[in-house]
This record gives structure tokens, C-alpha cells and sequence, in this order.
């Protein structure tokens, strides 16, 4: 198989809409989980990190099998659903709390993620999610569809990279020492791309289903890679 993405109905299969509800439902949950930070030997993660690579899993196994035009809307309906979900949340917390309940400090605590960790948030997710993609249809047609390890363990460092320094720097410079913003970024990077790495079995087991199942395994040659050519 070595056919361009002209299935649209494969864009709408069972297989494709399972896979884009499970990468927007690993997205939104892991933006409220990230509010807890638990110790993990001599470090310190947010519980996100457990949830939020298979994001990044789901988008290696979206590019490679139906590349990326239908990974960039993906990302785009991503982006959509986590801002919708912080708004519903927002307005949630702006209604008047009943007299009996004594719950809005919590929830305030819990939900009230602040204007600037959101941007960090939206803009780390945007940043590192298309170099994720980009890179992995890049190397594709690269390496004619060979190595597969490559391309998703390759995407994975630098889109993770990204992702956490954009992340780390808006969320927390002049909060945090520069010392502890490095050392911070590094210790997600590392952590989330060996989550990505050691997954690499089921990533491998997963794409090469659906590429049977599709009956697709898409090459972007031609494809233009502008992130906002949702039209195309």
C-alpha cells in the first residue's frame, strides 16, 4: 500500500472517530488532572504525565496511517474541545454557589486554572503538537515507510520538547528560578518520551491494524504543511 489520503470515507470510519474521541478525551483530561503534582522517587510530576502522552501516541498513529491533513484537523477539533471544556468550566464556576454547599473553594482550587497557565497550556499543545506531526510525515517519506520506531520516538522528542519548554517558560518564568525552569522542562521531556518509547509495541501493533483494517498508509509528498490549511 502506498496510496495519499484520497479515502474520505476512511476519514470517517468507526476506526477514525474512536481514535480522534480517545486523543481529544486523553487532551482534556489530562488539562485537569495537571493540577496534581505527585513525587515520584526524588521527582516531582503533575498526574497529567500519566494521560497526556498518549496524546501525542494517538497523533504519531493518526499521521502515519492518515496522514497529515486529517492529523491537522484532529489538532485543530483538539484545540477546539479543550477551550470549550475550560469555558463550560468557567462559567460553572461563576454560578452562585448554594447556601448548603461548601465545595466552591475546592472547586476554585481544582478548576480555577489562571489566564496564564491556560495560554501556556493552548500554546505548548499547538507548538508541539504540529512539530509532532510535521516531523513524523516528514521522516515518513524520508525513509519510505521504514523504521517506524523512528518517526514516532523521533516526532515524540522534539514535539514533547516543545511542548514543555513553551509550557514550563509561560507557565512559571519569574516564578521559578531559571535553574528550576531547565531542570523542570528536562525532567518532563524525559519522562513523557520515555512513556512514548516503552509504548512503542502497542504503537507499532495499533498502526499496523488499522493500516490493513483501512486499507491505507498514507505518504504526504504533496501535502502543504501550513497548520492553519484546514481546507485542504
Amino acid at each position: 500500500m502506498n496510496r495519499s489520503l484520497s479515502a474520505s470515507n476512511a476519514d470517517h470510519s468507526t476506526r477514525f472517530v474512536v481514535l480522534v474521541a480517545l486523543f481529544v478525551t486523553a487532551l482534556v483530561t489530562s488539562n485537569i488532572m495537571a493540577v496534581k503534582l505527585f513525587a515520584f522517587g526524588s521527582l516531582v510530576l503533575p498526574a497529567a504525565v500519566i494521560v497526556f502522552p498518549v496524546s501525542y501516541i494517538l497523533g504519531d498513529v493518526l499521521t502515519e496511517v492518515y496522514g497529515y491533513r486529517a492529523a491537522r484537523r484532529v489538532i485543530w477539533l483538539g484545540f477546539v474541545c479543550n477551550l470549550a471544556a475550560v469555558l463550560a468550566i468557567w462559567l460553572g464556576g461563576l454560578l452562585p454557589a448554594a447556601g448548603f454547599w461548601q465545595g466552591q473553594d475546592a472547586w476554585t482550587t481544582i478548576l480555577g486554572q489562571t489566564p496564564r497557565i491556560l495560554i501556556a497550556s493552548f500554546a505548548a499543545y499547538l507548538v508541539g503538537e504540529f512539530a509532532n506531526a510535521y516531523i513524523l510525515a516528514r521522516l515518513k517519506v524520508a525513509t519510505h515507510g521504514r523504521a517506524l520506531w523512528l518517526r514516532t520516538i523521533g516526532s515524540s522528542v522534539i514535539g514533547e520538547g516543545l511542548d514543555s519548554a513553551i509550557f514550563i517558560t509561560i507557565a512559571f518564568a519569574g516564578i521559578i528560578p531559571s535553574q528550576g525552569l531547565v531542570t523542570a522542562v528536562v525532567t518532563q521531556w524525559l519522562v513523557k518520551t520515555a512513556y512514548e518509547a516503552l509504548a512503542t509495541p502497542v504503537t507499532y501493533a495499533v498502526v499496523g491494524w488499522l493500516k490493513r483494517a483501512e486499507g491505507i498508509d498514507t505518504f504526504d509528498r504533496d501535502t502543504r504543511f501550513n497548520p492553519l490549511a484546514l481546507g485542504e
